[in-house]
């Protein structure tokens, strides 16, 4: 009989919040820590095969929730087994807990992630982060590279695939690297360069840069239903969890607030059409992604208040059939496993 394990209460008066500062070394402006796993599948020391790796994820965090996405549309769910870490994290790191949508690790049995680390670099002392895809067989992390992940799922597990869906087409490759490229920089990232930027001069550079860059996706969606046009690509998936979280957190807590979302009738339309994918809104959970922002971030909110608001209503009608393009992934039906508690 193998015996549940599961990390003890977050408790800040005795761990603190995880990760310190958030800024550079220098306090220029937000710097994102390294990610030192880069394995591959495919490659001679992991190659695919179904039911070997497992993908640890939180749904609050939005570089792991492109991970789920990609898992749902392809249709990965009895190849690629998913746990998932409690949304609140104090100064130990992602940790396994009994709670709604979350639980403990039935294949690892970590009761921290930061164990997960430690079991496979002795010593570990970078930044312990999700998603991280490990391998069952050696006890490894493969890889901890978000990016890499999804593509990876994208292309290795076809074998075992529900859905035969490319999400990263050779003939838009170009187009797809280009825009993620500026995205990353000015909208995925660029809201924590606002929420943590160490000075005025550093946030108003990061809130212009953010703020150019949605009045450009505004603008791109006139005409055409998805960023690469009328077929959905990874493209949409990395946008997504941005979209999803920026009236909800980062207009408040991130303090990215020129202009909401819903401001946007492009953009909130295209966000709507995106939800209704059983893949993307199954693994969108806000009651983790409100209370991992507003309780984690002890320096961005001492008192650590989950507020009411803003709800947006992505479940609301939209009309961007007109535009054309495949519905959802263009792949047929699909079935996607709910997230756990749903």
């Amino acid at each position: 009989m193998t015996t549940v394990t599961t990390a003890a209460p977050v408790d800040f008066a005795r761990y603190g919040d995880y990760g310190g500062s958030m800024t550079s070394p220098k306090g220029a402006a937000f710097e994102r820590p390294a990610y030192r796993f880069g394995g591959r599948i495919g490659s001679e020391r992991f190659p695919a095969e179904a039911g070997r790796y497992r993908l640890y994820v939180s749904y609050a965090c939005p570089w792991a929730h492109r991970t789920l996405i990609v898992r749902a549309l392809k249709g990965l769910e009895d190849a690629v087994s998913v746990a998932v870490v409690d949304p609140v994290r104090d100064g130990r790191g992602w940790a396994f807990r009994e709670g709604p949508g979350h639980g403990p690790d039935t294949v690892g049995h970590f009761a921290l992630l930061r164990d997960l680390y430690e079991g496979t670099e002795p010593g570990y002392d970078g930044h312990v982060s999700v998603p991280v895809l490990w391998d069952t067989d050696t006890r490894r992390i493969v890889s901890n590279r978000f990016d890499e992940i999804t593509l990876d799922l994208n292309a290795c597990f076809n074998a075992w695939a529900k859905n035969r869906v490319d999400l990263y087409p050779a003939d838009l490759r170009e187009e797809i690297d280009a825009l993620d490229r500026h995205l990353y920089a000015a909208v995925n990232n660029g809201v924590y360069k606002c929420g943590f930027a160490p000075s005025q001069e550093a946030y108003d550079e990061a809130v212009a840069a953010l703020f150019e860059a949605l009045d450009g996706l505004e603008e791109r969606l006139a005409d055409r239903r998805y960023l690469a046009g009328d077929r959905l690509t990874v493209a949409d998936v990395r946008l997504w969890p941005t979209l999803a979280r920026f009236d909800t957190v980062y207009g408040t807590h991130f303090k990215a607030n020129l202009r909401r979302l819903q401001d946007y009738p492009n953009l909130w339309g295209y966000a709507r059409d995106l939800y209704a994918d059983p893949a993307f809104g199954s693994t969108t959970d806000f009651g983790h992604i409100r209370r991992h922002y507003y309780i984690t971030h002890g320096a961005l909110n001492p008192r650590r208040i989950v507020p009411a608001g803003p709800l947006p209503d992505f479940a609301a009608q939209h009309d961007r059939a007109r535009l054309g393009g495949a519905e959802g992934a263009g792949a047929g039906p699909r079935v996607v496993s709910p997230r756990p508690g749903a």
